[in-house]
């Protein structure tokens, strides 16, 4: 039987406590005090610290006592090929999401805490604790930061007059066999005169912060292909329950699952027709396929 709106918001209320009283410190305080203690995910600019598997041990058995029953999913356990989301109610974690912004002590870090059912995001909080933001919602109770209620002005969509979210990720693998030329070839379409000619782009570093920013209506969207389901699953709920709407970052792809890892988050304050229009005027502007 699916988890009520009361039980949703009774869990996303846990994450709040949670994320402010012991989490929200310890990431303030550890910022770019690390430069020394961090191992290479990948690359040079994905990168792992110390705290990053502190934090999720912390949240994993904070979480594990109060629910026993449902699965948990963290970046840091995370094992390739084995690891599943399956329909169970599952908590889809990250404990520090823009990683490379925490070690530099850039503040646009933050941890995001996901609860998807059926595979479905439907409670999401997300604390950057250098600027004091909490965005957090659950699935037919809205959208909030800081405890007050998200409303996104109305007002029109379009792709000429919008700031959209990009970043240029951690795969950067130039050539047919990686997604960094398409992504480049997309940005130079998106700004371009001749293109989008959008009014411009905005890059915080942090998949989950600028998911938050346009469900908030501070960016129009938000485009990103490499994520993975820790990144999304919080910001997707906080999105929808602001009015917001989640998509495929590839042409054509209307709905996409949780862990799809090609995004595209577009904002509320306008009517889903206006939405889909922008959709369609934007993948229009999307050079191939990304594909991870």
């Amino acid at each position: 039987m699916p988890l009520s709106k009361q039980e949703l918001k009774e869990i996303e209320t846990t994450l709040v406590k949670l994320l402010r009283e012991e989490i929200g410190p310890i990431v303030k305080t550890h910022t770019g005090t690390n430069f020394s203690s961090y191992d290479d995910k990948a690359n040079e600019v994905d990168l792992v610290t110390v705290v990053d598997k502190q934090v999720e041990a912390i949240i994993k058995k904070e979480l594990n006592a109060k629910y026993p029953n449902f699965k948990f999913i963290g970046e840091e356990s995370y094992v390739v090929g084995e690891t599943k989301i399956t329909a169970d109610p599952t908590f889809i974690v990250d404990p520090i999401d823009g990683t490379t912004n925490f070690i530099h002590g850039y503040p646009y870090s933050c941890t995001s805490l996901g609860l998807a059912e059926n595979g479905k995001p439907v409670v999401g909080a997300v604390y950057n604790p250098h600027l004091d933001q909490l965005f957090h919602g659950s699935k037919g109770n809205g959208a909030y930061l800081n405890e007050k209620k998200i409303d996104v002005k109305k007002r029109p969509l379009t792709l000429q007059k919008s700031v959209v979210g990009l970043e240029g990720g951690a795969e950067r693998t130039e050539g047919p066999d990686g997604n960094f030329d398409k992504k480049m070839a997309t940005y130079k379409n998106l700004l371009s005169d001749k293109g989008g000619y959008v009014h411009g782009f905005r890059s915080v570093g942090s998949a989950a912060m600028n998911m938050c920013y346009v469900a908030a209506g501070m960016l129009d969207s938000y485009w990103e292909g490499g994520c993975w389901a820790w990144d999304v699953c919080a910001g997707w709920c906080i999105l929808e329950e602001a009015g917001g709407r989640m998509v495929g970052g590839n042409k054509d792809e209307w709905q996409i699952p949780v862990d799809r890892r090609c995004y595209f988050a577009i904002r509320g304050g306008c009517g889903e027709e206006e939405q889909t229009a922008y959709v369609k005027s934007f993948w229009s502007q999307v050079e191939g396929r990304l594909e991870y």
